[in-house]
């Protein structure tokens, strides 16, 4: 069995994109290993992420946050990861106002990824190839292990 965690972006919370794009950058800079640690503390903290608490602050003061957050649990530069961060408050040289990041592109393939295998909401399991559309992100410890073993053993 073989488990990938791909992260999947919930638009209707617009911090999503940006909790999702620290990961990417962790991940560019500490190598996959790292990724983990980030998001466990990422999980730990996610209520301080959520729309509320981001409402009033700007894009690029969250992303100093989960660049302090990363740097704090994945041992990754905080000024790195906000480098890769950090929307420019200028335009581009060509003129551009839609410029993005540097992990804009990397976003870009993980959602063409799960836009392949139907994903629209989090989490979608895919097992053998098939949505199991059975599994909740509601679900507790006790109901995975009913599932897997199931479908597993």
């Amino acid at each position: 069995m073989q488990f990938i965690f791909r992260p999947q972006i919930q638009p209707w919370h617009p911090s999503s994109t940006l909790v999702h794009e620290a990961g990417i950058a962790v991940s560019r800079l500490a190598a996959p290993g790292r990724f983990w640690d980030f998001a466990a503390a990422l999980f730990a903290a996610q209520r301080e992420y959520y729309d509320v608490s981001v409402v009033a602050e700007t894009r690029n003061d969250t992303y100093r946050r989960l660049a302090r957050l990363a740097a704090s649990s994945a041992g990754v530069s905080e000024d790195e990861v906000f480098g890769l961060l950090e929307i420019p408050d200028k335009p581009a040289a060509d003129g551009g106002l839609n410029v993005g990041n540097a992990v804009t592109n990397d976003l870009k393939v993980v959602i063409k990824m799960a836009r392949l295998v139907g994903v629209h909401v989090s989490p979608t399991v895919i097992f053998d190839g098939v949505v199991a559309n059975e599994i909740s992100s509601s679900w507790t410890d006790d109901q995975w292990i009913e599932w897997l073993n199931k479908n597993i053993t």
